[in-house]
This record gives structure tokens, sequence and C-alpha cells, in this order.
């Protein structure tokens, strides 16, 4: 490669929160079907190269049919996968405290997924509203139709203390 003219990887724009002013919006994980739609197109062609050339060409045995079977798995678990997000991150936070039943002060919201079909989850994690907090919730609501999938909430074990802390010596 000539010199100034490397590739770099880079994230696509709107995954790219840098330098990003406003409220982020997540994308949207319906995106998964556009891969899966073109593993089915590529596991028609494999096992039309089979039918055509099984008999006429040293070069086609059943390995395309066992990789065309392959793809039409992983098609499928691509496309049943790519959930559509009905729960931003903003009512993920009121749907949790409402699970923990005290006024939240901090929270924060984590898209995480659940399960082999990687159902899109927000994980929650809230602090009481008092300083400091005297509670803290972890509560997982789900971003497809926004119930609470489970929510923990208990006494918060971190010792804060209102004075910062002292430097090292």
């Amino acid at each position: 490669m000539t010199e100034g003219h490397e590739h770099r990887d880079e994230l696509p724009d709107d995954l790219n929160a840098a330098g990003y002013v406003g409220p982020y919006r997540f994308p949207d994980n319906s995106r998964r079907r556009i891969p899966g739609v073109l593993y089915l197109a590529i596991a028609a062609g494999c096992a039309a190269i089979w039918v055509l050339g099984r008999d006429s060409s040293p070069l086609v045995n059943e390995g395309w049919l066992w990789a065309a079977g392959a793809l039409v798995v992983v098609a499928l678990l691509s496309i049943t996968s790519g959930w559509r997000m009905h729960v931003d991150e903003r009512q993920a936070l009121v749907a949790a405290q409402q699970a923990v039943g005290f006024p939240v002060g901090h929270a924060s919201a984590q898209q995480v997924w659940r399960g082999v079909r990687s159902r899109p989850t927000w994980r929650v994690l809230c602090y009481s509203a008092e300083d400091p907090p005297v509670r803290r919730g972890l509560v997982l609501v789900d971003a497809v139709d926004g119930r609470v999938v489970e929510h923990l909430v208990e006494d918060n074990p971190e010792g804060w203390s209102a004075a910062p802390p002292e430097a090292a010596p």
C-alpha cells in the first residue's frame, strides 16, 4: 500500500456515537434479517449448483448440498432473531422505576440479548434518589414488548461517604 492510503476499519455512521449531539437512538435489531435473506439466496445457489452439476462436474459433490443446508439453518436463525424493538431506553427506565418500587436517582440502561434467538433486552441498573443511595435495583426489560422480565432490589452494600477520597501518598 502507498503511504497515507492505508485502509482502516470504521464503525458505520449509525453505530458511531462519538461526537454525536442529542439523544442517541440504538439501531433496530430487525436489520439482522438482511444477512438472513442473503444466506438464503446463497443456499439456493449452492443447491442449484448441486442439482445442475452433480452428474456432469467432478467439482460438484454432496458438500454443496451440506453447505446449502447449513446456510439455511444460519439464515433461519438470523431471520428469526431480527426482532423489531418497540421499547427505547427511556421507556425501559420508566418500566424499571415502576418495578423497583422506589424513587430512582441515578440509572443507566444497557442493551443486551437473551436466549438462542437473541431477544433484545434492556438491562437497567438504578439507585435510589437519596444521597448516598440506600437501595439499588437491577431490572431486565424486554425491548420488544416492554414487559419486565426480571428484577432484583436490595439495600445498597456499597460504602459511600460524602467526603472525597483521599489522595494516595
